[in-house]
């Protein structure tokens, strides 16, 4: 009996980013839920339970990603699973993107930051070692 793969919901308002970044998580044989939006990833995480979720920074707000990071979070079930955010502000903001203490491990509510473009490689180590940290 093969084992089942690991559902992550990736949300972004991007619908080529959505594809292609849904296209090289299944290469790294996940499988994908998406949303394009804060209301249907909410909607989406409650009806799919994912494993893991993987969330665009900046959606219909600037800080859409980062509330639904904090809702996922504060979620009993989302309690469980790891959430990364994904962002393009590197680039034109020049400010990077990190958690560097507890206080904002706490206040920014994510397992680990991304740059778009994903390197597929770096999120699917990231994936897996947390997703083995939460027990998944």
């Amino acid at each position: 009996m093969s084992e089942l793969k690991k559902k992550v919901l990736l949300v972004d308002d991007d619908i080529d980013l959505i594809d292609q970044n849904k296209m090289l998580l299944e290469s790294k044989g996940y499988e994908v839920v998406t949303a394009e939006n804060v209301k249907d990833a909410w909607d989406t995480f409650q009806k799919e339970k994912p494993d893991a979720a993987v969330l665009d920074l900046i959606m219909e707000e600037h800080d859409s990603g980062f509330v639904l990071a904090h809702k996922i979070k504060r979620d009993v079930y989302g309690k469980t699973i790891p959430v990364f955010l994904l962002t393009s502000a590197t680039y034109v903001t020049g400010m990077k993107f990190g958690v560097t203490s507890s206080e904002e491990q706490e206040w920014i509510n994510c397992d680990a930051w991304f740059n778009k473009p994903i390197n597929i490689d770096e999120l699917s180590n990231k994936l897996e070692e947390c997703l083995e940290k939460y027990g998944k």
